[in-house]
């Protein structure tokens, strides 16, 4: 069944719907001119918003602790409040009130004071799809055609399970309760670094169906109306999130001649400029099609963007499928792959963020892909070029994809040849993509604002920004991390494909857990690796007869 059409359909109605969206309003700060009056439109003065502050458990514990904290009250918009105590130029308490009636609405300490997207507001990120009636059918939807009733103890039940089990901590988050739901997601990291490893270093055939009592061709249907539902959503009811802010108005700055590394971005957003250029180039279309308001509303341009790069990792995986098994057998692969992507709650969860996080799986599985094309004649290896472009690609969008090379670089073990092509193709495209963008300050001020900006930053979204005390083992583990980058350029001597993927995917999640700043958007990092590494495993998709499958095992060999 060809899915292409509907679609392309799907997103053109994505795109007319988008440019008939309203702006979102934004709510501004303003300090009163005088505190003992109120100001006007409002009911209490900054003196008698101070007083019903001070009233909260937070403020008085913490002025227990620090006396000489000094309030100060804002309006926030009509009918609210807003007042922050300081010490020492750092706002420790923020409290939020309502003015009619006159009661207190939030109070925070700590890192959701400074950490917005710490305090679990309802919708923040992703707005509909936390709702339970998206999230459970979704992860049904995820785990159902690859449960197998009479082996109910067979590993990739658990394998899904994990990948799905994101979700716990998720829940957390939502809540607010940062201290719980961070160290919840290390288990699930821990497991799937575990599984990749072993996957990566010791593949083993399986015999069983990967999808054992639903018909594969029924999945095509499935890839249809997910496909559908998640475009829906995305125009009906997500946001953008700065990430997605950043690639427009970086597309809008590269459109209009301006620099990209030049300390130029908005106010609101100005660490915007924190990502490679490849990244802000990928939104250029999307931002001349439906140009920047320049102010941070809906901003149509990330909503498109977000649904490409959403059906490019669909094209991929479908793609690499056809790749790792030739005829039926690939076909039936790549159409699993691509509805488990579809399926996965954490991709839409991207989607509905408008984030850019989906580039990192995508063209990691495209350089995977660049690995199966044919070798040509003379001294090139085209393979390692395509590949080596490829992933410069990536790493110049998003730098985590540069944590791959050594391992695309060895290829399937000729290494020499290779490497060489390879590392040509990696630095040729690395420096295309980032000479025009170079600013006076040179290569550092471009590394002063990427790199080392996302290295610098403090977060409360890791066990090593709520534990700076761990900061030696977090440096014991970022080595294990670069060790291992590093040793899968040597081992396993020989490799297929899809240990490949599993190896992939094992350096990407080896990589988030030395990650000050953790997310959950990271998990589409590595999640179509670990699906390629985990359904190639499985000689059979459905329940094909066994000489079927011996004759596409036979092929495969001979290929």
């Amino acid at each position: 069944m060809d899915v292409r059409a509907p679609a392309l359909a799907a997103l053109a109605a994505a795109l007319c719907l988008l440019l008939a969206a309203a702006p979102a309003a934004a709510q501004d700060l303003r300090a009163p001119e005088r505190l003992d009056e109120p100001p006007e439109g409002f009911a209490l003065s900054g003196e008698e918003a101070i007083s019903l502050a001070e009233r909260t458990e937070e403020v008085r514990e913490t002025k227990a602790e620090h006396p000489d904290l000094e309030p100060t009250a804002y309006t926030r918009g009509a009918g609210r409040w807003q007042v922050s105590w300081f010490a020492d130029g750092k706002e420790l308490v923020q409290v939020h009130l309502s003015d009619r009636p006159a009661a207190v609405l939030e109070a925070w300490t700590g890192p959701q004071v400074a950490w917005r997207m710490a305090r679990g507001y309802e919708g923040a990120f992703g707005r509909a799809f936390n709702a339970p009636w998206v999230w459970l059918p979704l992860g049904l939807l995820f785990l159902a055609p690859f449960v197998d009733v009479r082996r109910p103890l067979r590993l990739v039940h658990l394998d899904l399970l994990v990948l799905a089990g994101f979700a716990v901590s998720h829940v957390y988050f939502n809540r607010g309760e940062i201290f719980t739901s961070v160290p919840l997601a290390y288990p699930v990291l821990a497991y799937l670094l575990a599984r990749m490893l072993w996957v990566g270093f010791r593949p083993r055939e399986r015999d069983d169906p990967l999808v054992p009592h639903v018909p594969v061709r029924w999945l095509a249907l499935g890839v249809v109306f997910l496909l559908t539902f998640r475009i829906a959503l995305n125009v009906a009811d997500s946001n953008v999130i700065d990430v997605g802010y950043s690639g427009v108005v970086g597309a809008d700055q590269i459109a209009d001649g301006e620099g990209l590394y030049e300390g130029t971005f908005p106010e609101d957003n100005r660490h915007g400029d924190t990502y490679g250029p490849v990244n802000y180039l990928l939104y250029v279309p999307f931002e001349q099609l439906l140009p920047w308001s320049g102010r941070w509303d809906d901003l149509p341009a990330a909503h498109a963007a977000a649904i490409a790069f959403d059906l490019l990792a669909v094209a991929a995986l479908w793609l690499l499928g056809t790749r790792l098994r030739p005829g039926r057998g690939g076909r039936e692969l790549g159409l699993v792959l691509a509805y488990a992507w579809v399926a996965y709650p954490y991709s839409l969860f991207v989607l509905s963020t408008n984030a850019n996080d989906t580039l990192v799986g995508a063209l990691a599985v495209l350089a995977l892909v660049a690995l199966t094309l044919p070798r040509g004649r003379g001294l090139a290896s085209w393979p390692a070029v395509a590949s080596g472009a490829t992933a410069a690609l990536g790493a110049a969008a998003k730098f985590a994809v540069a944590g791959l090379a050594p391992l695309l670089a060895a290829g399937t073990g000729e290494r020499r040849r290779q490497a060489v092509w390879f590392a040509l193709a990696f630095v040729a495209v690395t420096c295309a993509a980032f000479a025009p963008f170079v600013p006076d300050g040179g290569l550092r001020e471009v590394y002063d604002r990427t790199i080392g900006y996302q290295a610098g930053r403090d977060s409360p979204f890791s066990v090593w920004g709520q534990e700076p005390e761990l900061q030696w083992l977090q440096t014991a583990v970022k080595a294990a991390a670069a060790a291992l980058a590093v040793a899968v350029f040597w081992v396993p001597r020989r490799r297929s494909l899809p240990q490949l993927a599993a190896l992939g995917a094992a350096v990407l999640i080896a990589l988030q857990l030395t990650l000050t700043h953790w997310f959950y958007l990271y998990v589409v990092w590595f999640a179509p690796l670990a699906l390629v590494a985990l359904f190639a495993a499985h000689r059979r998709v459905g329940r094909e007869p066994a000489e079927r499958v011996e004759e596409t095992s036979t092929a495969a060999v001979a290929a």
